[in-house]
């Protein structure tokens, strides 16, 4: 997919981040090297305990489960469904952490002897969520249930919620989105740390692990350790974009180690074709088995990626490896036509520096892959930017992609008159709207952009953690570097900064749009790659980069690399 090049892009503004008070006390305090303790410095990380913590977390650190939002509510509720052999229905959400969340519990209740119905709604029949349309199909499917646990949605179901208690149903909600301004959902318990201020890091799969772990401290279930299901809380925390603080960096970090080991057919699996073999990191959660768990939800259903997490024979699993590779393949040519539509609209806006947000819409755009190209087009032109995909009666559902300093759901607030419904994250959101009301939500939605954006926050910018020299990037600094891991949210991998390196040209090109090649300084050397490198157009040398360390393993053997993140001609 290339840029449009009717699209001019403000260049990037450089900025490094000034020094950290006490890294160097913490490197005299700790013996780490100064380099590392001026990166764990700025992350707030100024103490030998703190580092110790951090770069060395145990489990046993983690807090009491039951003392989240409602959750012995919910553990007695469960508990009681056990005792009594409750018809019990797990409805859940189509995206990673949906399915992971309603995986971990299935396994959970089934080492209790309870056989749970799962139930996922259908993205283009029943929309996200709990939502009635949903719910009938689950009663058509399972029957009505004694007992009905939603996973990673319904929070703001309130009227299927008082629906389901009119019905005889109880309900326990298990979430971590926003509440509804109209108040909590009729339910007997809502494990939500939005009820507090607290636990706002957990997605529903960590909440389920911690619901899990309540449960097993009530009354332990034979013959089954939590553990061994930290595999996929990784798969659901790092999908789900959530900060990788506290107890969630700990269990990500675990959980990737047991993703790289798993015993799950499905899983195994799906890694061999997505080429994901040995060391596991956030990054392969994210481009290669996200997606991959993403596309049967996306396009069609998202049993599939269910049935592969709990499929319990080779044969099986590897089949439906095969059907979401396919999935996933097809997922990416409805999402590179849908890009290359959008990219055309963009052409046709005009100057985009006078623009402060982008709302487009089709009927010719998929709904489940609208917000993957909204996060696309946010980056590359650094605008909020909405995607609407409409149907034939005109009605419109939504994806919204911000930048930093523009929450999406104080806009959608004030934008609610032009809009049918709207609501999520301050960097993710959706919406539905009428197709005769785009214009007006488009005036309205660029006026609050507009009104909350500077002129500086519309500006990309390259905001570098460190100045280095290729010459202090020793294996000791490597060894305790990779202790820093897992980068993700909130635990956002360093961008370091090198003045004046050397490039060995021409290097050697990959796919004819990649380059491989040696960076040199003051006799010190290193192996680089850059991505989607203007080949044929390169700045002149030497060059000020600002770069990424990044490590895997080729044949049993721990390698590192640079990747640039951005180059420019040394003043």
């Amino acid at each position: 997919m290339s840029e449009s090049p009717a699209v001019n892009i403000r260049p990037p503004r450089w900025l490094v981040k000034p020094a950290a008070e006490g890294a160097a006390e913490l490197a005299a305090e700790t013996g780490l090297p100064p380099l590392l303790t001026h990166l764990l410095a700025q992350r707030g990380i100024n103490t030998a305990e703190k580092a110790r913590d951090f770069l060395v977390p145990k489990l046993a650190t983690l807090g009491d489960p039951r003392l989240l939002p409602e959750m012995p509510a919910a553990v007695d509720r469960i508990l009681r469904a056990v005792d009594e052999k409750q018809h019990v229905v797990l409805y859940g959400d189509y995206d990673v952490d949906g399915v992971t969340s309603m995986a971990l519990l299935h396994l959970v209740l089934k080492a209790y002897g309870l056989d749970t119905k799962l139930f996922l709604p259908s993205r283009m029949e029943e929309g996200y969520g709990l939502s009635h349309d949903g719910l009938a199909k689950c009663f058509e499917t399972h029957g009505k249930p004694d007992l009905l646990i939603a996973l990673d949605c319904a929070t703001t179901s309130l009227n299927e919620a008082a629906w389901l208690a009119e019905q005889g149903v109880d309900c326990v909600i298990v979430d971590h989105h926003e509440l509804s301004p109209l108040g909590r959902p009729k339910c007997l318990a809502l494990v939500n740390p939005k009820l507090t201020d607290d636990w706002h890091y957990f997605c529903t799969a960590g909440l389920v692990f911690k619901l899990a772990h309540a449960l097993l401290k009530t009354r332990p279930a034979p013959n089954f350790d939590l553990k061994e299901t930290l595999d996929l809380v990784a798969l659901g925390t790092v999908a789900d974009l959530v900060p990788l603080v506290s107890e969630n960096r700990l269990l990500v970090r675990r959980g990737l180690e047991a993703l790289a080991q798993t015993e799950r057919l499905g899983l195994r699996a799906l890694k061999q074709l997505a080429g994901v073999d040995g060391l596991v990191q956030t990054h392969h959660v994210s481009f290669r088995l996200g997606p991959r768990l993403n596309a049967a939800g996306r396009l069609d259903t998202a049993a599939t990626a269910l049935e592969l997490l709990l499929a319990s024979e080779m044969e099986t699993a590897a089949e439906l490896a095969n059907l979401l590779e396919a999935h996933n393949k097809d997922r990416q040519n409805v999402e590179q036509a849908v890009h290359a539509e959008a990219e055309a609209m963009l052409a046709t806006l005009g100057d985009l520096e006078q623009l402060s947000a982008i709302v487009l819409g089709s009927r010719n755009w998929h709904p489940g892959v609208i917000g993957i190209v909204a996060s696309r087009i946010s980056r590359l032109c650094h605008r909020p930017t909405i995607l609407v995909s409409f149907d034939e009666n005109g009605v419109g559902k939504g994806s919204g992609r911000s930048i930093p300093g523009f929450s999406l759901v104080e806009a959608i607030d004030i934008c609610r008159d032009h809009l049918l419904g709207g609501g999520g994250h301050a960097m993710a959101a959706g919406i539905s709207v009428q197709e005769a009301k785009l214009d007006s939500f488009r005036e309205a939605f660029a006026a609050a952009a507009r009104q909350a954006l500077s002129d500086e926050a519309m500006t990309p910018l390259l905001e570098l953690d460190v100045e280095v020299k290729l010459k202090d990037l020793t294996l000791s600094f490597l060894e305790n570097y990779k202790l820093m891991e897992p980068f993700g949210q909130k635990n956002p991998e360093p961008l370091f900064f090198c003045r004046r390196v050397m490039p060995k040209l021409p290097g050697r090109s990959i796919k004819g749009k990649h380059l491989r090649l040696m960076l040199t300084q003051d006799g010190a050397g290193m192996d680089s790659v850059w991505f989607n490198a203007p080949i044929g157009k390169l700045p002149p040398a030497p060059w000020d980069v600002a770069m990424r360390l990044q490590r895997s393993f080729f044949r049993g053997q721990e390698q590192w690399q640079i990747t640039l993140e951005g180059v420019r001609t040394s003043a």
